[in-house]
């Protein structure tokens, strides 16, 4: 009994120090975002004299803000969307029709997981550059429509592979019932499968938003027109070759997690759930 209280209490310090280690970063971003260069670069550590707000209120004009947060909901949201949507109908039909086909595609899925995106992003930009569709004025570069598709191909191979695994938990004797009772396969995954698929959902989206909001590398190479900048790229321009605004920058960066916090605080209760059944079993 003692071995096993000292071992939870071991446990627990070393969490604690995680804890530590990860919100640290936080409070030099958010406690230096109040206050000016000279008092940044005097004492980086201690906490600001006064919540002088003067400071966002620069950045979100220099930001151009309500456009940047603009097209970062509108990209994130459509692609976290059709991801989800694609991936679980994807997932649904690799597992419930099981033959060797089924599983070359799933493992394929899987195996782009393991693509770094670093070494096909310069391919890619220049293939899609010359991609046009005859007869139609219709480009994928500078555009967000563009952003969005090349997001739904490097996001859908993580989440049909959750969604895989949770679907193992659906009851198939329910599918089989819906059948007898004359659903379609469109009735039957939208009236039956999809609404018991929420915990995966939720973690799949909380993923994809995160990783979508705070992607900086793949819009700065798509996206080239100042009204189409994203968050990320918007706050990018406070570091500039020679000299750095971090009291902007850091406002700028505080505003940008924001709405990423106040969406997981929403759906935090889910997302253990979601992973631990989509993941493991």
């Amino acid at each position: 009994m003692e071995k096993a209280k000292r071992g939870i209490s071991i446990l627990e310090i070393f969490g604690w120090i995680l804890t530590l280690f990860v919100i640290f970063p936080v409070y030099i971003m958010v406690i230096n975002s109040f206050k000016d260069r000279k008092e940044i670069f005097t004492s980086e550590l201690s906490l600001p004299s006064s919540l002088n707000f003067t400071y966002y209120i620069q950045a979100i004009q220099k930001m151009n803000f309500l456009t940047a947060l603009g097209n970062s909901l509108f990209i994130t949201v459509t692609s976290v969307v059709f991801i989800i949507i694609l991936s679980s109908m994807a997932a649904w039909v690799l597992e419930r029709n099981k033959t060797t086909v089924s599983n070359v595609i799933f493992y394929t899925l899987v195996a782009t997981m393991l693509i770094p995106f670093q070494s096909v992003m310069i391919p890619l930009v220049q293939y899609l550059s010359k991609w046009q569709i005859p007869g139609i004025n219709f480009s994928l570069i500078d555009t967000r429509y563009g952003l969005i598709f090349m997001n739904i191909g490097f996001g859908i191979g993580m989440s049909t592979f959750l969604f895989h695994g949770f679907i193992k938990n659906v009851p198939l004797e329910m599918e089989e019932a819906a059948t007898i009772d004359g659903c379609s396969k469109f009735q039957l995954f939208w009236r039956i499968v999809f609404p018991n698929l929420k915990p995966i959902i939720v973690t799949v989206a909380i993923l994809n938003v995160i990783s979508l909001w705070n992607d900086y590398l793949l819009p700065s190479l798509v996206l080239r027109s100042p009204n189409l900048r994203t968050i990320p790229l918007s706050t990018f321009f406070f570091f500039g070759e020679f000299t750095i605004e971090w009291n902007l920058a850091l406002a700028g960066l505080v505003l940008t997690i924001i709405p990423v916090i106040i969406f997981y605080l929403f759906s935090q209760k889910y997302i253990i759930k979601g992973v631990m059944a989509g993941a493991i079993k």
